[in-house]
């Protein structure tokens, strides 16, 4: 793990896991800094630990101080520049306020990204901040995984819109938190990742 202050104006920092001199890395988005969302997700972690097992490098960040969602699309933004930076190849992956983080940064980012993966992204983030249009945006390969019995985020307008731009959708027999079912869905998010060639 290599500790990561990224650029910009806000105090942003974070973890790079993995093997800097792998050529890829993926930005994880964490959920709501509100509600306790931090870097040490355990889903985030999960996450991670598949990605670098496969020898991708992943870069977990905290979110500076709350902005609406306006400063936190911006600090995901900033991390994909700082990764852009350091590696060839970038993608994003966010959980819940952290999954329209990465659509919405992704899709308004002039640094190109492989593919983005968000885990029961949640479409009420900001006022003007349109997740399921960002969907639409978004020039390059998407995954959203969501749970079926998930009734703390709004995720199914982002489903629709996924749907409706031919992502790719998966769902889980889960509540929001996913307990028991990290390690799979690590898994599935890495093997998303695994099937796009970079740049």
């Amino acid at each position: 793990m290599t500790d990561v202050v990224l650029p910009g104006a806000r105090d942003v920092r974070g973890t790079l896991d993995g093997d800097p001199d792998s050529g890829a890395a993926i930005v994880a988005c964490p959920p709501h800094p509100q509600h306790r969302g931090h870097r040490g997700d355990p889903r985030l972690k999960a996450v991670s630990g598949a990605l670098t097992e496969r020898g991708t490098a992943c870069l977990r960040f905290d979110y500076g101080e709350w902005d609406e969602g306006y400063g936190e699309r911006e600090d995901a933004r900033n991390a994909i520049r700082w990764a852009r930076e350091e590696f060839e190849s970038v993608g994003v992956f966010g959980y819940s306020f952290g999954g329209a983080m990465a659509i919405l940064a992704a899709s308004s980012i002039e640094e190109p990204v492989v593919g983005v993966s968000a885990l029961a992204p949640a479409a009420g983030v900001g006022e003007g901040l349109d997740v399921g249009g960002a969907v639409s945006a978004l020039d390059c390969p998407l995954q959203v995984i969501y749970g079926t019995r998930d009734t703390t985020a709004d995720w199914e307008p982002v489903i629709e819109a996924a749907r409706e731009a031919g992502a790719t959708v998966e769902e889980f027999s889960a509540d929001h938190f996913f307990l028991g079912n990290h390690e799979r869905i690590a898994g599935s998010v890495a093997d998303f990742f695994a099937g796009i060639r970079g740049p």
